[in-house]
């Protein structure tokens, strides 16, 4: 074990973190992050506070300490809290399941997903009167209870897809660069299937055969495709009284990704090709590798302009994400692709900005009487790259946020914000000024001047038109184009003085 002086926050003091000798920095910043306070952070004492709870016996204990010691899994964030009034999870390293000849340790993933399995179904069962919505209620269901008492009403026996826990596997791309399959490429794809419907599969052991994902027909990985059939023929037979459903999935960012040393989170590819004190990263290292470059020769080719390691696209991602989809429970968001730049990922902080002669369109409508002038600006592709919104006949004030709102919707267009989170976020707002459009086909009535922006942009941009909404009468009450208050007619009683100030005044000058 080693001492380390770490913090989660540039801001928060230094807290004594011990840990494996081979654990970096990284991982000590991820467990100050984990365990809230300024106290001193022992691994060994965090372990032994939900072990206890996830292992039936030493043995198991022993096995789930050796997991994470070799960062090949570990308990999700809630488990590290205490918190066990929701269902366990573990996050699997698929790239410590790579062994140092390059070749994925398939029969030993196996074993450890049995274990997994195993420990969050004695968790889910020892744990169940915690959680909120398996509550016991002895006083409601008593009648049903004695009239059909020759069934077992127990969550965890007689409602087999009621999820135990759930597995997250992440780090693929690294388990891709370690077996030498670039990560946009058919076999990489086939490979990624593979492993994971064997995770689903194993996880699944059990089950109701319904919860089991088809197999994939390609495995270009050595030894992969005999342990998917052995799992694949345990699991294909019914059983009587099903097990509870073990849910998987990749894992989203969180601080385990520290301490399992993961370089690249759930399914996602390397962003980077360095790590973040400035050193290669181990896909890096691996891709080289398989390359025939060392570390001089990758360098003169990249000085050459040579192209050593391409850079896998957003649509590698998105594919990825499509492969992936029908072997897993759940899986995260789907990656969403910048318009603007179709071919290659934003830089961190890198802005893309218009080229000096551009198209667009401009458009004049009114809106409940009210005149909008929208001009657009597109990059060469087509994509939407800049947005102008000038209202007339409006105040001061309100003209300059429509202005300004304009430039903050280009500003993050052109910093890579998807012009589908723009539509979602702000079509059909609801706000005057409202009512009939004249001037555009693509709506006949927009709830605000936004609504009707974001519908025009999304029917021309992204090729779906949205319909109008229901009218709503209480946004017709809106302010009159003149700034006129006139007196109700049934009030009587106020000063003169008001009733001056509320008259129209004429003002005319002669020539």
């Amino acid at each position: 074990m080693n001492t380390l002086e770490a913090t989660a926050d540039p801001d928060s003091p230094l807290r004594s973190v011990t840990l494996p000798v081979e654990w970096d920095m990284v991982a000590a910043s991820a467990l100050a992050q984990i365990v809230p306070g300024d106290d001193a952070i022992d691994l060994s004492n965090l372990t032994a506070e939900w072990l206890p709870i996830l292992a039936p016996d030493d043995q198991t204990a022993r096995a789930l300490v050796w997991l994470l010691l070799t960062r090949q899994a570990s308990p999700t964030e809630a488990v590290w809290h205490g918190l066990f009034d929701r269902p366990a999870g573990f996050i699997i390293n698929l790239g410590a399941f790579v062994s140092p000849d390059s070749c994925f340790e398939a029969r030993s993933f196996v074993a450890a997903l049995r274990l997994i399995s195993t420990v969050l179904r004695h968790t889910a069962q020892t744990t169940a009167e915690l959680r909120n919505e398996e509550l016991p209620l002895p006083d409601l269901f008593d009648s049903i209870s004695q009239s059909t008492p020759q069934k077992d009403i127990s969550p965890f026996s007689s409602a087999p897809f009621s999820p135990a826990g759930k597995i997250l596997l992440t780090n693929l791309d690294v388990c891709l660069s370690g077996v030498g399959l670039d990560y946009d490429s058919e076999d990489g794809r086939h490979a990624a299937c593979a492993i994971t419907a064997l995770a689903t599969i194993t996880a699944h052991l059990g089950c109701e055969l319904e919860t089991l994902p088809i197999p994939p027909t390609h495995n270009v990985l050595p030894g992969l495709g005999e342990a998917l059939r052995d799992v694949w023929n345990e699991a294909a037979i019914a059983v009587e009284k099903p097990l509870p459903l073990i849910e998987t999935g990749f894992s989203t960012p969180n601080p385990i990704d520290g301490l399992l040393g993961v370089e690249t989170c759930g399914f996602a590819p390397t962003f980077s090709l360095l790590r973040p004190d400035g050193s290669l990263a181990t896909s890096t290292r691996k891709r080289l590798e398989f390359r025939g470059f060392t570390l001089e020769t990758a360098l003169a080719a990249a000085l050459a302009g040579e192209s050593v390691l391409p850079r896998p696209s957003p649509k590698a991602h998105l594919a990825m994400h499509h492969a992936l989809t029908s072997f897993v429970d759940f899986m995260p968001a789907k990656p969403e692709i910048t318009l603007s730049c179709p071919d290659t990922y934003l830089a961190r902080g890198q802005r893309h900005f218009l080229p000096t002669r551009h198209s667009g369109l401009t458009q004049k409508t009114t809106i409940g009487g009210h005149s909008l002038f929208m001009r657009t600006s597109d990059y060469e592709d087509g994509s939407l790259g800049e947005l102008s919104l000038t209202p007339t006949r409006a105040s001061t004030m309100v003209r300059g946020l429509m202005e300004s709102f304009g430039e903050a919707v280009s500003i993050g267009l052109q910093y890579g914000v998807p012009l589908e989170a723009f539509v979602d976020h702000f079509a059909y707002s609801c706000f005057g000024v409202a009512g009939t459009v004249e001037g555009d086909p693509v709506a006949s009535y927009a709830t605000s001047m936004l609504d009707y922006v974001f519908r025009t942009l999304s029917n021309t941009y992204l090729g779906r038109r949205l319909p109008d909404s229901a009218r709503q009468d209480n946004l017709q009450d809106q302010d009159p184009l003149l700034p006129l208050d006139f007196p109700d007619s049934q009030q009587t009683n106020y000063s003169s003085s008001t009733r001056r100030n509320r008259f129209l005044r004429l003002v005319s000058s002669l020539q």
